[in-house]
C-alpha cells in the first residue's frame, strides 16, 4: 500500500492525486478542476495557502480510497504494471499491496476463460481513451481465490494524455450465487414434473409452471389472479375451509383429491400446500404442488388385484373370498339375510392334464371360470382355491331353492363340451352346498360343511350337487378316522391276502389264483375291499397298499412254485395305480425280489380304464406286455367297452362279470350275451374267464359255449376236493 511522508513526498503525492482526482471526477461527474492549481474559475488567493489546503484535501481523499472497506481500487499503467492497490484490493484478492505494486496485473489476477476478452477491453481503453461499460467478471487470484467482481475501468488523463487505467471493483460473488440459485429455482419451477402454484396471502394464484398446464389442461391466464378453489376439484367450501384452518396451525397440509382436467376428465391428484413466511414471521404467500397420481393408483390397483386374484382365471383368490364371506356374515348378523357357500370340484380333471397336457388343463380352467361366472350375479363371488377346486359365495339369497337353481345351472354349464385346440373335452362338476345360518354361522364351519357336501356329491355318482346334512358330516368324520387307521394298518401289518383260484373248464386244472386283499381291523374284524378301498384311493394310500399287495402276491407265487404248483398269480390294479408313475418300477421290484418270471404275474384292470383309453395307460399296458406280464380286463360287460378298445390294448384275458354268469339259467338276454362275449374274445385270441360261478348248471353253460376258465364259490370248493392236485388247498391260505 502506498505510504506518504508529509513533505518529502509532496511532489509525488501531488502527481498521484492528480490522477486519482481525475478518476474521481470522471466517476462522480463532479467538477474537480477548481481544486487543481491554475484551474479556470479559481478565485485569486495565496498560492502557498491554497497548495497546503489542496494537499490536505488530497491526502485525506487518497486515505479514504485506500481504506475504503467495500470497493477495491487499483490502477495500472500502459504496461499493465500496478501503480496503486488499496486495502480492499488486498482483502479481495489476498495479495498485500507491497506484493502487488510494481507487478503486472495479469500475473496477479486471471480472468479464466475470458482473459483475452479482458485484455481487449484494457487495450481499447488505451486506444480510445473512453471508459467501457462496467461488467461482471469471474476471476481467480494468484492465491487461488475465485470470485465474481463487478468492475468499472476509467482512463486517467493529464493534459489530455492517458497515464493510467483506474479500476474500482466490488465483490459480487454472493449476488452471483443468489442469481444462480434463483435461476436454478426458476428452472426447477418451470421444469418440475409436478404442477406448482404460487399464491399470495389471499390464496390468489400468482404464478404456475409448465407442468400445471400439462397436468390440468388449464392455461396460465385462466388461473392467474383466481383463487385456488376455482380449479374445480369437486369438493364443498367446507373442505377448503378445513385446509386453510390446517395451514394456519401447521403451515402445511397434504392429501389426495379427485380433480378434473379442463376437458372434464376426472383424475386423482396428490396436493401439498405450504405457507411461506417473511422475515417478520408473517405469511406472505402459499405454494401448492399437484402430482397426478393416476399411474400410481393404476399400479396400486394392479398390485392389489394380483394379490387378491388368481393369476390363471382372474377370479378372486382365497384371501379376497374369505374377506367377502366375512362381510356376508356381518350383513347376515345385521339384517338377517341368508347366504350360501358352494364348493365345486371338477370330476376327472387330472385325466385332462395327463392326456392333453397342462396347457390344455389351463384352457379348461379358464373356460370353467367363465361359465360359472355367467351363472351367478354380480354380487356373488367366485374363487379358485387351487387346482380344479372352486368356491362360490351366494350373497343375500332367499333360501335353498335359489342355491339349488344356481348349482343346477353351473353343473349344466360345466357339462358342455370344451374345445382345446380343435379337440373337445367333456367334464362334470360335483358341488356341495352349505347354507347360513342353517349349516353354520362362521367362516370355517360353512367352508367345512360345503366341502363335506361336495365329497358326498362325488360319492353319489359325480356331476351333481348335494346340500350338507349332519349325517354327511358324521360319515366324513368316520371316513377321516378310517383314513388315519389305514395309515397305521400298513405299519402294523394288518393287511392280508386271500386267494381265489381260476380253474380250467375242460380239465379242472388250476390255471391261476387271484389275490384278494383283506384288512384285519383291530375293532371291526375282517374288512372286505369295498369297505376301505374307496378311502384308500381318495387319500392316495392305495399306492403304498397296492405295492404291498404286489410284493406279497409275488412272494406267495414263488412259494407255490417251490412247492410244485407253477400257477400264475393275479393282482387287481386301481385307476390310481395305473396313473401313477411308479407302477412299472414297483412291478419290476416285486418280480425281482421274488425271483418270479413276468409270465407268472397277471394284472387285472377294471373295464372303465379300458373305456377311457388314456394314452398314459396304453403306454403302460404296452410296457407290461413287453416284459411278459399278462393283462386281463376285469368284470367285462358292466361298462360300455367297444370292440375297438379290446383290439387296441394288448390284453391276454377277458373276465365276464358275475352279473351275466349268475343269470344265464333264467335270463335269455344274459344267456345270449355270454356266448357273444366269448365269441368276441375268441376272435381277438383272448382267454375267457367266467366269474361268480356258484352252481354246476352255470359251469355247464360256460363249458358248452367254450369258456376257458371259471371263478367263484364253486371253483373255490372244487380246488379243495381230494381228486385235485394236493397243492390246491394252499390257494386259499393267506
Amino acid at each position: 500500500m502506498c505510504r506518504f511522508a508529509h513533505k518529502a513526498c509532496l511532489q509525488h503525492a501531488t502527481d498521484r492525486l492528480v490522477f486519482l482526482i481525475a478518476v474521481a471526477a470522471q466517476a462522480k461527474g463532479a467538477a474537480v478542476s477548481k481544486l487543481l492549481p491554475d484551474s479556470p474559475g479559481r478565485p485569486a488567493a495565496d498560492p502557498s495557502r491554497d497548495g497546503v489546503q489542496a494537499f490536505d484535501w488530497l491526502y485525506h481523499f487518497v486515505t479514504a480510497l485506500e481504506l475504503a472497506p467495500a470497493v477495491a481500487v487499483h490502477s495500472m499503467d500502459r504496461a499493465g504494471i500496478i501503480r496503486f492497490w488499496n486495502h480492499a484490493s488486498e482483502e479481495l484478492y489476498g495479495i498485500p499491496s507491497g506484493d502487488a505494486v510494481g507487478r503486472a496485473f495479469r500475473d496477479l489476477v486471471f480472468h479464466l476463460d475470458r482473459q483475452s476478452e479482458f485484455e481487449d477491453v484494457i487495450a481499447t481503453i488505451w486506444r480510445t481513451g473512453q471508459a467501457p461499460q462496467a461488467s461482471d467478471w469471474l476471476v481467480q487470484s494468484m492465491t487461488g481465490r475465485r470470485h465474481w467482481v463487478y468492475s468499472c475501468h476509467y482512463p486517467v488523463k493529464h493534459d489530455d494524455v492517458m497515464h493510467e487505467v483506474f479500476c474500482m471493483e466490488i465483490d459480487i460473488t454472493a449476488r452471483k450465487e443468489a442469481e444462480t440459485n434463483l435461476e436454478q429455482a426458476a428452472q426447477v419451477f418451470q421444469n418440475a414434473r409436478d404442477a406448482i402454484i404460487m399464491m399470495d396471502a389471499e390464496y390468489r394464484v400468482r404464478a404456475v409452471n409448465d407442468a400445471f398446464t400439462a397436468i390440468t389442461g388449464h392455461a396460465p391466464e385462466q388461473i392467474i389472479g383466481q383463487p385456488l378453489a376455482s380449479l374445480g376439484w369437486g369438493v364443498d367450501d367446507d373442505f377448503y375451509q378445513r385446509i386453510w384452518t390446517g395451514l394456519e396451525g401447521a403451515d402445511h397440509w397434504e392429501g389426495e383429491l379427485a380433480s378434473a382436467r379442463s376437458n372434464g376428465q376426472r383424475y386423482p391428484v396428490r396436493v401439498t400446500l405450504t405457507a411461506i413466511r417473511d422475515a417478520h414471521g408473517d405469511v406472505s404467500s402459499y405454494m401448492a404442488m399437484l402430482s397426478d397420481i393416476s399411474e400410481r393408483k393404476r399400479i396400486e390397483e394392479q398390485v392389489r388385484h394380483q394379490a387378491e386374484h388368481d393369476a390363471l382365471t382372474g377370479l378372486p383368490n382365497r384371501i379376497l373370498f374369505l374377506d367377502r364371506l366375512h362381510q356376508a356374515l356381518a350383513t347376515w348378523r345385521r339384517q338377517g339375510s341368508c347366504c350360501a357357500v358352494m364348493f365345486l370340484d371338477l370330476d376327472k380333471f387330472k385325466a385332462v392334464n395327463d392326456t392333453y397336457g397342462h396347457q390344455a388343463g389351463d384352457i379348461v380352467l379358464r373356460e370353467v371360470a367363465l361359465r360359472v361366472r355367467a351363472c351367478v350375479r354380480q354380487v356373488d363371488t367366485i374363487s379358485r382355491l387351487g387346482g380344479d377346486e372352486f368356491v362360490v359365495l351366494l350373497a343375500d339369497i332367499k333360501g335353498a331353492d335359489q342355491a339349488a337353481h344356481v348349482a343346477l345351472a353351473v353343473t349344466q354349464a360345466v357339462a358342455l363340451p370344451i374345445d382345446i385346440g380343435g379337440q373337445e373335452v367333456t367334464l362334470s362338476a360335483s358341488i356341495g352346498i352349505a347354507l347360513c345360518p342353517d349349516d353354520g354361522a362362521d367362516v370355517d364351519t360353512l367352508l367345512h360343511h360345503a366341502d363335506v357336501a361336495m365329497y358326498h356329491a362325488k360319492q353319489n355318482g359325480r356331476g351333481s350337487f348335494q346340500f350338507f346334512s349332519p349325517a354327511m358330516n358324521a360319515h366324513v368324520i368316520e371316513r377321516v378316522e378310517l383314513e388315519n387307521r389305514l395309515r397305521q394298518a400298513l405299519d402294523g401289518k394288518e393287511f392280508m391276502l386271500q386267494y381265489q383260484p381260476a380253474i380250467e373248464v375242460a380239465t379242472g386244472r388250476v390255471t391261476s389264483v387271484e389275490a384278494l386283499l383283506r384288512w384285519r381291523h383291530p375293532q371291526r374284524g375282517l374288512l372286505l375291499p369295498h369297505e376301505f378301498l374307496p378311502v384308500a384311493e381318495d387319500s392316495g394310500l392305495i399306492i403304498p397298499i397296492g405295492e404291498w399287495v404286489l410284493r406279497a402276491a409275488c412272494q406267495r407265487a414263488r412259494a407255490w412254485r417251490h412247492a410244485g404248483a407253477a400257477v400264475a398269480v393275479a393282482v387287481n390294479l386301481s385307476d390310481a395305480q395305473l396313473e401313477h408313475d411308479g407302477l412299472l418300477p414297483a412291478i419290476d421290484a416285486a418280480l425281482d425280489s421274488a425271483g418270479l418270471p413276468p409270465a407268472a404275474l397277471e394284472l387285472e384292470i377294471a373295464e372303465d380304464a379300458l373305456i377311457r383309453g388314456e394314452p398314459a395307460f396304453a403306454d403302460t399296458a404296452l410296457a407290461l406286455r413287453a416284459r411278459g406280464v399278462r393283462l386281463s380286463i376285469d368284470r367285462f360287460g358292466t361298462g360300455l367297452s367297444s370292440l375297438e378298445a379290446l383290439r387296441r390294448f394288448p390284453l391276454t384275458t377277458v373276465k365276464i362279470d358275475r352279473s351275466y354268469v349268475g343269470d344265464v339259467g333264467h335270463d335269455p338276454v344274459d344267456a345270449a350275451m355270454v356266448p357273444a362275449i366269448i365269441a368276441v374274445a375268441r376272435s381277438l385270441q383272448l382267454r375267457v374267464v367266467g366269474e361268480g360261478v356258484e352252481t354246476a348248471e352255470q359251469l355247464d353253460f360256460l363249458r358248452r359255449h367254450g369258456c376257458d376258465d371259471y371263478q367263484g364259490f364253486y371253483a373255490s370248493a372244487a380246488s379243495t376236493r381230494p381228486n385235485l392236485s394236493p397243492h390246491r388247498a394252499w390257494y386259499m391260505r393267506p
